[in-house]
């Protein structure tokens, strides 16, 4: 068991600021577990409810009836099982004083985040949960992070082969179960090819008329296979940054599959040795590092980038809060170097600073308003970003 202590008091602080919170994530990645670790903790009534168990989803066969005199602080685990409950959620959030606050649980289906959108707008601030970070694993397991990934199930297995094991029910499991009860009609066959396919296209710019020729589609469909999967938070995808300077820029999105350990079981690199012989190395590493990088700095997916010129300079990772315009690049290496990219992105994008983060131990200046930072060190060298 891992105490996920920053997200304890992210989810504290949320509560008190907000009538509704949702909590939304990946399947199996600790959302129930992270709000009964959290009712541990409260001193208020607390009712919870999960519509997985049949009592819990016959007591809300009624929801007003079954809500409106509770006092406190109401769990709804599974949500998205239950859209009806969206319209009453409405009128309870809506009374005043306020006798109950509210968090519901769910996996960010396009039927969830379409009806909250519909009947919710205003009342409820949503929380996206990750899976383990550095910061809760400690960076002496960062390998073992980065090789598992970050789903509790699979990075606390007893054994590689066991995490390995659970990796290839969870995969058979989401295309097979959950994404159906998400609303998604795909086929699981199909839809674990285009998974398949889309780990080798891991870290890449995404081209989806490409993609549709060897899976033999349309370039449309291809692209609602991404939207269903991005819905479903398997997905990372990282929108490219372009404005006016005289430059070409790319403007098509890179992919990445959202947790490492399920990329590497789509691979079929189980082992690290396996995967440090495999031409997505590198990728891998990347997607990982952008994902910890993000998380470490508490950046919104909306303030993400990456930047590319058709002439060939590019930044792995722009982050963008007001004024501030923080890069990162990536390099799997113990001894990177500046190159001519990352002036030139330092310069056209006014970079307040640009880190290289790299696989070595030490932290060093590569020039001015350039640094090399380890992976493994970024939670001392890098500041989480101001609230403002």
């Amino acid at each position: 068991m891992i105490e996920r202590r920053k997200e304890l008091e992210t989810l504290d602080g949320l509560l008190k600021r907000h009538r509704m919170v949702g909590i939304i994530g990946a399947r199996q990645v600790g959302k129930s577990t992270l709000a009964d670790e959290y009712l541990k903790s409260v001193s208020l009534p607390t009712h919870r409810f999960d519509l997985e168990n049949p009592d819990d989803a016959a007591r809300l066969a009624e929801p007003m009836l079954a809500l409106k005199e509770l006092k406190g602080l109401v769990v709804i685990d599974e949500v998205q099982r239950s859209p009806g409950l969206f319209p009453v959620l409405r009128v309870l959030a809506d009374r005043k004083p306020i006798p109950a606050r509210f968090l519901i649980l769910g996996s960010a289906s396009p039927e969830l985040l379409r009806q909250s959108s519909e009947t919710l707008a205003g009342r409820i601030f949503y929380h996206e949960l990750g899976g383990f970070a550095l910061d809760e694993t400690g960076v002496e397991n960062m390998d073992r992070l980065w090789l598992r990934g970050g789903l509790p199930r699979s990075y606390l297995a007893a054994s590689l082969r066991e995490s390995v094991e659970w990796r290839a029910g969870y995969i058979r499991s989401f295309l097979e179960r959950d994404l159906p009860q998400l609303g998604i009609s795909t086929g699981a066959s199909t839809m674990r090819r285009f998974w398949t396919m889309l780990a080798h296209y891991h870290a890449q710019t995404w081209n989806a008329s490409e993609i549709a020729r060897s899976f033999g589609v349309a370039h449309t469909t291809i692209q609602n296979y991404l939207d269903q999967l991005t819905s479903a938070l398997a997905v990372r995808k990282l929108q490219p940054w372009h404005e006016n300077i005289s430059k070409r820029q790319v403007k098509a999105p890179k992919v990445y599959i959202a947790d490492s350990g399920i990329l590497h079981s789509l691979l079929n690199q189980p082992e690290k040795a396996d995967l440090e012989a495999h031409p997505k190395l590198g990728a891998s590493w990347e997607g990982f590092a952008i994902g910890q990088i993000i998380r470490r700095l508490g950046a919104r997916a909306e303030e993400c980038f990456y930047w590319a010129t058709h002439a060939g300079a590019e930044l792995d990772l722009l982050v963008v809060r007001g004024r501030k315009r923080m890069g990162f690049e990536i390099k799997r290496t113990s001894a990177p170097r500046t190159t001519a990219s990352m002036q030139h992105a330092l310069n056209d994008l006014k970079l307040s600073h640009l880190d290289v983060i790299h696989a070595g131990d030490r932290t060093f200046p590569l020039s001015e308003k350039i640094r090399a930072v380890p992976l493994r060190c970024i939670l001392q060298d890098i500041e989480p970003l101001s609230a403002d």
